[in-house]
């Protein structure tokens, strides 16, 4: 680990408050080691904007693991992060979710190659990479995963036909947004017609740093 980088907060009881979750040890360090990989690749590879220590716990870190809160009492789930670009959400889901397996998708080899290194180096074994565009990928294993997230990839109803052909019956999306309008709202009950989504939940929040509006869009593959 790069030991010139600033410390990465732990802020066990801010996770507990904000989550009903915090990192364990061991689950810290690998936050840490996360942190240190991405901003090393980060000077060659133009992952992230996000460098400073405090944003990156809040909009990589926590942001990833807000998404998928509603979901933490589930068991072993089958997920994909689809366009995880340098690892996200799908890397703070693994590390908090050790019983689930987690593919992180991205069309781009060099990250892909990156993330491949980082994951030995963390000695996240639940988690594994699939390099393609998600549109392929979605005729080659159609109905393989239980939960599909989708962040910072495009306009939601793009994200919706993304994911939705990967689930199985009774999946679901989780699409990560900013803000969210009635707009966005009636170009995605097109996509769900298309392809036998529902939407679930309409789930809002803030962030707990910088009070940034988010929302997280639940949709279900119904059939």
């Amino acid at each position: 680990m790069n030991q010139e980088l600033p410390p990465l907060p732990s802020w066990p009881e801010r996770w507990q408050a904000t989550l009903g979750w915090q990192p364990d040890a061991g689950q810290q360090l690998q936050f840490e080691q996360i942190y240190a990989e991405v901003l090393t690749a980060n000077q060659h590879l133009n992952l992230t904007r996000i460098t400073a220590p405090e944003d990156f716990w809040e909009k990589h870190l926590w942001d990833s693991l807000r998404g998928i809160a509603p979901l933490q009492e589930l068991g072993a789930q089958r997920v994909i992060d689809i366009g995880t670009g340098a690892g996200f959400p799908g890397l703070p889901v693994a590390v908090a979710h050790p019983d689930w397996l987690v593919t992180l998708l991205d069309a781009t080899q060099k990250k892909i190659a990156f993330l491949e290194t980082l994951l030995q180096q963390v000695g996240l074994a639940n988690c594994h990479t699939l390099v393609g565009r998600a549109e392929a990928i979605g005729k080659q294993k159609q109905g393989a995963y239980d939960l599909a997230l989708v962040r910072a990839v495009g306009p939601a109803d793009r994200c919706a036909r993304y994911a939705l052909p990967l689930l199985r019956p009774g999946g679901l999306a989780i699409l990560y947004r900013g803000q969210w309008t009635a707009e966005e709202a009636d170009v995605l009950q097109i996509a769900l017609q298309e392809f036998d989504g529902v939407l679930e939940q309409i789930d809002a929040f803030t962030t707990p740093l910088t009070q940034g509006v988010r929302h997280c869009i639940h949709i279900k593959r119904s059939s």
